[in-house]
């Protein structure tokens, strides 16, 4: 008898989820050299600060973290301006998006979702069996609000909105927003998904914190692994009613959020001026990345997260010709958008190479 035979036959249909391709890969196939552009990563470490925290609690690894992240709940509640029994900590974003399935997904169920959009959320809706209903991005990219509402059904139990949507870096308005919790059924949980919130360069972003105290079938995401530059200790965070935040802690592992990431995530949150340092790096980055591709003929999408999407053609082939440069980027044929490169901005020189890179494969 084979394993699968004995496995969920919906978890034998998933395909793993592929991140970008590590820098450490591809040195050892022999590239030396190497520049990360594809992960939506910050282009900078985590601030001294964070760097003498982490270094300092290292002495304490023989115990257990802390398993209500006490201190980090009180901090994020002093930032956010919510009582600490509307937060739920999690080992990043992914950990949060599974439990939300866990709880409120059984067989059947449906979750419904722009696409494309993150790849985790067809992942997590499969691994309980549950069924995605992907409604399809309208040109430029963006979320259409009533094709969304259109596709909810009496079997749908969750909204998945990220918001910027990754991979296309399209934001929606506010007033778009409002509609959806307004007009979404009391039965349907939406979760609006803000991993990139603090790049949002657009006026008019959602507040989504008030729909916290508006909507209790409402929850929303955020992450240290951006901006903050913490996406090696897995940390992020979510905020929502009481009510629903406790369930939530019923179905989470015990001890779920490490100590390191515990301690970073901390002093993180108090280092404005870090923040303030990547944001304004990350949009000088953008503004230099959209300029080259301006003057190169290249398409590309106006961006609210820290990457662009760029149309080039053969993008698959050009991925892999710049990888053997030492420049890793992400083609986004498996998204449906074939002929797209999504760049993350990095550092100054590491934008400059990859534009001097990508110059000589389009023989511009």
């Amino acid at each position: 008898m084979k394993l699968t035979d004995l496995a969920n036959a919906h978890v034998c249909e998933l395909k793993p989820y592929q991140g970008g391709k590590p820098i450490e890969e591809l040195q050892r196939e022999g590239v030396g050299d190497v520049i990360k552009l594809a992960s939506n990563e910050a282009p900078h470490p985590p601030s001294e600060k964070v760097i003498n925290a982490v270094q300092a609690a290292l002495k304490d690894l023989n115990r257990y973290p802390d398993g209500g992240s006490y201190e980090l709940r009180r901090a994020l509640s002093e930032k956010l301006r919510l009582p600490g029994e509307q937060i739920f900590l999690g080992a990043g974003s992914d950990e949060i998006l599974e439990v939300l399935v866990k709880v409120f997904v059984g067989p059947g169920d449906e979750a419904v979702y722009p696409w494309p959009s993150f790849a985790m959320y067809p992942i997590v809706m499969q691994g309980m069996g549950g069924r995605s209903v992907q409604v399809k991005l309208e040109d430029p990219f963006t979320p259409d609000v009533d094709q969304l509402l259109s596709a909810v059904t009496k079997r749908t139990k969750l909204l998945f909105l990220a918001n910027p949507n990754n991979p296309t870096g399209v934001s929606i308005a506010a007033a778009d927003f409002e509609r959806l919790v307004n007009e979404l059924p009391e039965h349907v949980i939406l979760v609006h998904d803000e991993a990139y919130l603090e790049y949002v360069r657009r006026t008019d972003f959602p507040r989504s914190l008030d729909a916290v105290a508006k909507r209790p079938a409402f929850v929303t995401l955020r992450t240290f692994s951006k901006i903050y530059g913490l996406a090696g200790l897995r940390i992020g965070y979510a905020a929502a009613d009481a009510e629903l935040i406790q369930l939530l802690e019923r179905a989470r592992h015990p001890f779920n959020v490490n100590s390191l990431a515990q301690v970073a995530a901390i002093v993180a949150l108090s280092d404005e001026d870090h923040v303030q340092k990547i944001r304004k790096l990350t949009h000088e980055g953008l503004d230099t990345l959209e300029q080259a591709f301006r003057e190169l003929g290249l398409g590309y999408v106006k961006s609210d997260a820290n990457f662009v999407l760029v149309k080039v053609p053969d993008a698959g082939e050009v991925q892999q010709r710049l990888l053997q440069r030492g420049v890793i980027t992400r083609a986004m044929g498996a998204f449906g958008l074939d002929g797209y490169l999504r760049v993350t901005a990095g550092l100054p020189a590491e934008n400059r190479r990859f534009l001097d890179m990508l110059r000589l494969e389009l023989g511009r």
